[in-house]
C-alpha cells in the first residue's frame, strides 16, 4: 500500500502547487456557463476574449471564469466542437456573468474527427467512421475503456469476459477476418498503438488505463477509413484520444464513483432436500450412507456483494501560455467472488504548447498505472455448482478443515471436486502490474509554406507484471504435489518512432482542395518472460527451468501515404497505400501492400437539394481497400527452429544427463493474410439535424488464411502446420438513427438507435478446394468432462467455430432419448459421419439503443443492447446434469443442474444438439439518474453534480443457464456479471 500513498500524496501536491503557480493578479473577471440545446452544460466548451488572448474552458458541468481583465467592454466567443460559435460583448466591472446557449450544426458536420495521420471535418469523409464523446459514455462502475461505448456503435460488438475486477471484453469491429489469428481490433491511443497481448498480472491490459483520462473514441470500420494502419487494420481500428489541458484559468474537477455490487442470478442446481429425495428414492444403501444433514448453498458460500470505490481528481488550464492537464485516480474495486480485488493508481500530464506564433505544436502525453490485484480461484465457480450440497463446508481433517471427499484408506478421493471455499481461501494469489506509456508529438507548419506541415511522433509504451501462486502442502487442491509456489514474471517494451508530412492547399481557382500526407513507421515490439519455475510448499522443485527467460522481439518498417482531392466543397476522392515489412515473415515475403480508395458526393450541397427544408444532409460514401494480418502468429514461424526438452526429460550418456532437442514445425513461405472490403454507406439528416443518421453496406473477403491444418506425415516435424490456406467472407448491413424526439428550454428527449445484420463464413480451408473439410477449432474453450473430444470447427460454408454435434432424437412427449440420434447420412449405421454443423456462436444481428430524457436539472438516461441469433452450447447441464454425475460410481454425491429432470440421461451425451440453446438477450446495461446542481452560489465557480446508476439492470432471453452473453460459445466457469448500484459526486472548481 506504501507505492499507493505516495503516488496520492505526490499527485496532490502537484496540482497545488500548479494552482499556486497559476493565481494571478486581477482588476476584473468574467464567468458563466455555456449549456447546449437542452440545456445541460458542455464540458471542454472554449470561451476567447478576442483581441486580448485570453482563453478559459469549461469544467464538467459548463463553467468557466476568466481573471486579470481590465474594466471596461470585451467581446467574448464561446465554441465547442459540432456547435455554431457564439459571440457576447459585456461590460466588465468586478465579476461580470457571461452566459451562452450553444446550437448544434445539423449533425455536427463541421465537427473534426481523428482520422489515421491526421483529422478531418465529418462533413468530408469518405470512410466509414464513428465517434463517441465523453458527453455520451456510459456511466456508472467503469473499470475498462472499452466499456465506455458498448451498445454505442453499429457494428461494433463488446462483450466482457465477466465479473472478474478489472476484466475484459472481446471487442469485435463487423465481425472477425481471421481464424488463427488475432481478430480484435488495433487500438492506438493518442498516436500510440496498443498491443493486445496479456500483460502478466493484469486480468486485462487495457484495465490499466484510466478511463476518466479518456475524451472521445473514434471507430474506422471499412478498409478506406483503416488501410492507412495496413498489416494491423484487418479487424478495424479504434482511436482513442484522451483530455487535454487548454488555454485559462486552471479548472479543478474532482468525482468519486461508489458501487455496491450483487449477484443478479445463481445457477439453479438442485436443493439439499431435492438431492436427498432423489438419492434416497434412486440410490443404493452405500450411496445414501454418504449422505449428508448440512443444507448448503455453496455459490452463497463463495460469493458476497463487492464495494468498488473510484476517485479521480484532475487541474487544467494554462502556465504562462502553456496548456497543461494535471490528473490522478485510485480505484479499488472488489469482485463477487470472495477473495478478489483489484487496486488501480493512476497518473497523467500533457502538455500542450505552440511556438513561433502557432506554427510549432507540441503535445506531450504521459501516463502511468500501479495495480495491485488478488485472484481469487475461479475454479470454484463450477465447483460450487457440482459440491454436494448436503455436505457443511467445514469438517475436522488435516486438508485445512474443510469437506472434503475422503476414501476409506482416509485419501482424498482423485475424481471428486474439491471443496468451493478451499479451492479459494486456499489458492493466494497476489500480482503487481505497472503500466507507463506516452509520446511527443511536434507539429510543425513551416513560416515559408503554411499549408505545409511536418509532424513527428516519438512514443512508448511500456509494462511489467508478476505474482506467485501459494497453496499450502495440506491444502486438497494440490495434495499430492504437498502445495504450490509458482512464480510469473513478464515485461513489454514497445516503441515508435513516426514521421509524416501533410500538404493541405485550397485551390480557389478551380474550386479544389488538396490533402496530401506521406510518412514513414517504425515500431519495436518486445516481450522478455521470466521462467521461474514451479516449487511445492516445501521448497522441492516441479517444474524447473531450462532457461532463466525467453525473449520475443518483432519490427514492423511502414511508409505510407494519402492523398484526398475535393472538387467544389462537393465530390471528394480519397486513396491511401501503406507498405508494411514485418519481421515476422522471411525477406521474400516480408512486404504487404494495402491500398484504398474512396468516393464521397454531398448531394446536399447540389442545387436541387440545397434549399430543401426536410433533408438537412445527404451524402454517398464508396470505397474499396486491402488490409493485412500478422498479429496472433509466432514471431519465427518461417525459420528452422528447435525446442529444448526440460530438466526432467534429459537423456543420460554414461553418468551425464543432456538436454536434447526436437525440431519445430516451419513454414518457410509464410505471408500475409489479406483482407478486401467494399463498402458503401448513405449519410442522412432531416428537419434541420432533428433526424440524423448513416447506412452502410459491406463486403468483406480475406484470402490466405493463416489457419493450422493437417498435412501429410513425413513432410515436417509433426501432423498440423500453421500456413497460409483457405478464405473467408464477411458481409452485412448496419443502419444507426438519432431522433431529437422534443426539444424545449425545459424538457428534451433524445434517442439513438443502432442496428447490424453480419454473416460471417467460412469459404475454403484447403489448398484444392474440398467442401467437406473440417478443421477443429485450434486453441479455443474445449468441453469440460470430455477430454480430447472437439465440439467447435471450421469448415467451407459455415460459421467459424460451428458446432459439429449429433441430431437428438426426443420421444412422443418431447423429452430427449438417451444415444438415440439420427442417421443424417442415410447409411443405417450413426457414427461420427452423422455430426451435422448446427449454429454457431456469433450474434447474426446486434442492436443498441440509447434515449436521455432531461427536465431543468434533471436528466433521466438508458442504455440497451440486444444480440439476436447467437447460441450457446450449455456444458455446465451436459457436464452435471445426469445421474451418473450426481450418483458418481466413485464413491461421492454430486449435485446436478436442474436440466437433470428435463432428460433423465444416466450418462453424459456431451454431442447431442440438446445442449445448443439460443441465447438472444435483451439487455438493459445502464439506467441513470443524474440532478446538476450548478454554480453553488452567485458569487462563486464551484458546481456539483450527483448521479445515480444501476448497472445489468435486466436481462431477457430463453437462455436459461447464468448469462445467455459468452463470446466464446462454451459456459462452463463463467464468472458471474454482478447487478451494481453506483452513487457519484462531481465537484467543479
Amino acid at each position: 500500500m506504501k507505492v499507493f500513498y505516495v503516488m496520492r500524496q505526490a499527485l496532490v501536491l502537484i496540482f497545488l502547487t500548479l494552482a499556486a503557480l497559476t493565481v494571478q493578479a486581477q482588476t476584473g473577471s468574467v464567468s458563466g456557463k455555456i449549456i447546449d440545446e437542452t440545456g445541460q452544460g458542455l464540458p471542454g466548451a472554449s470561451v476567447v476574449v478576442k483581441g486580448q488572448g485570453k482563453s478559459s474552458s469549461t469544467d464538467v458541468n459548463g463553467n468557466f471564469r476568466i481573471i486579470g481583465l481590465a474594466n471596461g467592454p470585451v467581446t467574448l466567443t464561446a465554441s465547442y466542437i459540432g456547435y455554431s460559435s457564439t459571440d457576447l460583448t459585456v461590460t466588465v466591472n468586478g465579476n461580470t456573468v457571461a452566459n451562452f446557449n450553444l446550437k448544434p450544426d445539423a449533425q455536427n458536420l463541421n465537427e473534426v474527427v481523428v482520422i489515421g495521420y491526421g483529422t478531418a471535418q465529418k462533413k468530408d469523409l469518405t470512410g466509414s467512421i464513428t465517434t463517441v464523446s465523453a458527453k455520451d459514455f456510459q456511466t456508472g462502475n467503469i473499470t475498462s475503456p472499452e466499456q465506455l461505448i458498448a451498445g454505442k456503435v453499429a457494428g461494433v460488438s463488446i462483450t466482457s469476459n465477466g465479473g472478474q475486477p478489472g476484466g475484459g471484453s472481446v471487442i469485435r469491429v463487423r465481425g472477425g477476418a481471421s481464424l488463427n489469428s488475432s481478430n480484435d481490433p488495433l487500438i492506438v491511443i493518442d498516436g500510440i498503438p496498443f498491443s493486445g497481448n496479456t500483460i502478466s498480472g493484469a486480468a486485462n491490459p487495457l484495465s490499466l488505463i484510466n478511463p476518466n483520462d479518456i475524451e472521445t473514441f473514434t471507430v474506422l470500420k471499412d478498409a478506406n477509413a483503416t488501410a492507412i494502419y495496413g498489416s494491423r487494420a484487418s479487424n478495424g481500428v479504434i482511436l482513442i484520444t484522451t483530455k487535454k489541458g487548454k488555454s485559462g484559468a486552471p479548472v479543478i474537477d474532482f468525482s468519486t464513483v461508489n458501487s455496491y455490487a450483487t449477484i443478479a442470478k445463481k445457477l439453479d442446481v438442485l436443493t439439499a432436500d431435492q438431492v436427498r429425495a432423489y438419492v434416497n428414492a434412486n440410490g443404493d444403501a452405500a450411496q445414501k450412507a454418504l449422505l449428508g444433514t448440512a443444507n448448503t448453498d455453496w455459490q452463497d458460500v463463495i460469493y458476497n456483494n463487492a464495494f468498488t470505490t473510484d476517485n479521480n481528481l484532475s487541474i487544467a488550464g494554462s502556465f504562462k501560455n502553456v496548456p497543461y492537464r494535471v490528473s490522478g485516480g485510485y480505484l479499488d474495486q472488489r469482485g463477487l467472488l470472495i477473495t478478489d480485488r483489484l487496486k488501480r493508481a493512476s497518473g497523467g500530464i500533457t502538455l500542450n504548447p505552440t511556438f513561433f506564433d502557432n506554427h510549432l505544436k507540441v503535445d506531450l502525453n504521459l501516463k502511468g498505472t500501479l495495480s495491485e490485484s488478488h485472484f481469487a480461484n475461479q475454479d470454484a465457480v463450477s465447483a460450487a455448482v457440482q459440491f454436494d450440497p448436503t455436505q457443511p463446508v467445514y469438517a475436522n481433517n488435516q486438508y485445512g478443515g474443510y469437506f472434503e471427499w475422503i476414501g476409506s484408506t482416509g485419501q482424498l478421493n482423485p475424481n471428486a471436486p474439491r471443496n468451493p471455499l478451499g479451492l479459494i481461501e486456499q489458492n493466494d494469489n497476489n500480482a503487481k502490474a505497472d503500466r507507463s506509456f506516452g509520446n511527443l508529438r511536434l507539429d510543425y507548419s513551416f513560416h515559408f509554406l503554411p499549408e505545409l506541415h511536418a509532424n513527428a511522433n516519438v512514443g512508448y509504451d511500456v509494462s511489467k507484471g508478476y505474482g506467485m501462486t501459494n497453496v499450502p502442502a495440506y491444502a486438497a487442491q494440490s495434495f499430492a504435489q504437498n502445495g504450490k509456489a509458482d512464480m510469473y514474471e513478464g515485461v513489454q517494451n514497445n516503441k515508435l518512432v513516426e514521421f509524416y508530412l501533410n500538404y493541405n492547399k485550397d485551390l480557389k481557382g478551380i474550386k479544389s482542395n488538396i490533402n496530401a500526407t506521406a510518412g514513414y513507421g517504425f515500431y519495436d515490439n518486445s516481450a522478455k518472460t521470466y521462467n521461474k519455475g514451479t516449487y511445492s510448499a516445501l521448497g522441492t522443485p516441479i517444474v524447473t527451468p531450462v532457461f532463466p527467460f525467453d525473449i520475443q522481439q518483432n519490427r514492423l518498417l511502414s511508409y505510407y501515404g494519402r492523398l484526398v482531392y475535393t472538387f467544389n466543397d462537393k465530390y471528394i476522392l480519397s486513396g491511401t497505400m501503406r507498405a508494411d515489412g514485418s519481421s515476422k515473415f522471411s525477406e521474400d515475403d516480408r512486404w504487404g501492400y494495402f491500398p484504398s480508395a474512396g468516393f464521397t458526393w454531398r448531394a446536399i450541397d447540389e442545387s436541387f437539394l440545397k434549399d430543401s427544408k426536410v433533408l438537412s444532409d445527404l451524402k454517398l460514401r464508396l470505397s474499396y481497400g486491402i488490409t493485412g494480418q500478422q498479429d496472433g502468429i509466432a514471431n519465427y514461424s518461417y525459420l528452422q527452429n528447435y525446442y529444448s526438452s526440460s530438466n526432467e526429460s534429459q537423456y543420460q550418456i554414461g553418468n551425464q544427463f543432456y538436454h536434447f532437442y526436437t525440431p519445430i514445425a516451419y513454414d518457410k513461405d509464410l505471408k500475409w493474410e489479406t483482407s478486401t472490403t467494399y463498402n458503401a454507406g448513405i449519410d442522412y439528416g432531416f428537419f434541420k439535424g432533428r433526424v440524423y443518421g448513416s447506412i452502410d453496406v459491406y463486403s468483406k473477403k480475406t484470402k490466405d488464411l493463416l489457419s493450422k491444418v493437417p498435412i501429410s506425415v513425413g513432410t515436417n516435424f509433426t501432423n498440423i502446420l500453421l500456413t497460409n490456406v483457405g478464405n473467408m467472407q464477411n458481409k452485412g448491413i448496419e443502419a444507426s438513427i438519432n431522433v431529437g424526439i422534443i426539444k424545449s428550454e425545459d424538457l428534451n428527449w433524445d434517442a439513438g438507435f443502432n442496428v447490424t445484420y453480419n454473416k460471417n463464413e467460412v469459404t475454403n480451408l484447403s489448398l484444392n478446394p474440398d467442401p467437406n473439410f473440417k478443421v477443429g477449432k485450434d486453441g479455443g474453450v474445449g468441453i469440460t468432462g470430455a477430454t480430447g473430444t472437439t465440439l467447435q470447427w471450421n469448415s467451407p460454408g459455415y460459421n467459424p467455430d460451428s458446432y459439429l454435434v449429433y441430431k437428438q432424437v426426443y420421444d412422443a412427449n418431447g423429452a430427449p432419448l438417451q444415444g438415440v440420434y439420427v442417421d443424417t447420412n442415410n447409411d443405417g449405421v450413426v457414427n461420427e459421419q452423422d455430426r451435422y454443423f448446427y449454429k454457431s456462436p456469433a450474434p447474426k444481428v446486434l442492436m443498441g439503443f440509447t434515449t436521455s430524457l432531461s427536465y431543468k436539472k434533471w436528466t433521466l438516461s438508458t442504455v440497451l443492447r440486444a444480440n439476436l441469433g447467437n447460441y450457446i452450447y450449455d456444458n455446465i447441464s451436459s457436464n452435471f446434469g445426469v445421474s451418473r454425475n450426481l450418483l458418481s460410481p466413485s464413491g461421492l454425491i454430486n449435485n446436478a443442474t436442474n436440466s437433470f429432470f428435463e432428460t433423465n440421461f444416466n450418462n453424459n451425451e456431451f454431442l447431442s444438439d440438446f445442449y445448443i440453446r439460443n441465447a438472444s438477450f435483451l439487455k438493459m446495461d445502464n439506467a441513470g439518474l443524474a440532478y446538476n446542481f450548478g454554480r453553488l452560489s452567485p458569487n462563486r465557480t464551484t458546481t456539483l453534480r450527483i448521479t445515480a446508476n444501476v448497472q445489468n439492470v435486466f436481462v431477457v432471453s430463453d437462455y436459461k443457464g447464468l448469462d445467455p452473453e459468452i463470446s466464446s460459445g462454451i459456459d462452463f466457469k463463467v464468472y458471474p456479471r454482478p447487478r451494481t448500484y453506483s452513487l457519484g459526486v462531481n465537484v467543479g472548481f
